[in-house]
């Protein structure tokens, strides 16, 4: 009986090992939240909205038939022609990584981080600090069969009592040959805040 009493004890004690005693540092008002949750804190953009026109795109142009094949999609830099800051970069990231884990798509180095890879091909082709076998060939990088570019905008009308924001998100996919549209859709979405 004392031996069972003891191994119990002992596997009550290993077990309040593994739990995860980490001490918390901090306020004590924050806590953590469901990330898919709606956020409505106020009627600014906000990660609902981007996981709503993240997701609505991705199916639209998934569902599209138009990236057959897997093709290769350089991406362009969303537009922001709101008032307000928003970070487009993450809306258009948001997008390739769901396109990516589809298998959908297969994407270029995007227009803002295109110098990088020509700096790290010179790097390692001319600086002689690589060992020759392993240097990347310069002339192989695949060129984008389509260009995925789109914006939002904004419109934004206020009363004594109301303030209404209406968000327009518009993406395009363009053939680089033929600089013909394929595929384009939009998300709309309305956030009204009584005063």
């Amino acid at each position: 009986m004392f031996a069972r009493f003891s191994l119990l004890a002992v596997v009550a004690l290993l077990a309040s090992g593994c739990a995860n005693n980490s001490p918390v540092l901090g306020g004590k008002n924050i806590a953590y939240g469901d990330s898919k949750a709606v956020e409505l804190v106020t009627n600014e953009f906000g990660s609902t909205d981007l996981q709503m026109i993240a997701e609505t795109m991705t199916r639209s142009l998934a569902q599209s038939g138009i990236l057959q094949g897997r093709p290769v999609v350089q991406v362009y830099d969303v537009k922001n022609k709101t008032s307000e800051y928003i970070d487009t970069r993450e809306i258009t990231t948001s997008i390739k990584t769901q396109l990516m884990k589809s298998g959908t798509a297969r994407f270029a180095s995007d227009n803002t981080v295109m110098q990088s890879q020509v700096d790290q091909l010179k790097l390692q082709n001319q600086s002689g600090l690589y060992k020759k076998g392993t240097v990347a060939k310069t002339g192989n990088m695949i060129a984008a069969k389509y260009r995925l570019e789109g914006s939002i905008s904004s419109i934004v009308k206020r009363s004594s009592d109301y303030k209404d924001v209406f968000y327009k998100f518009s993406l395009q996919l363009i053939d680089v040959e033929s600089g013909l549209a394929e595929w384009m859709d939009e998300k709309e979405i309305r956030k009204t805040t009584e005063r």
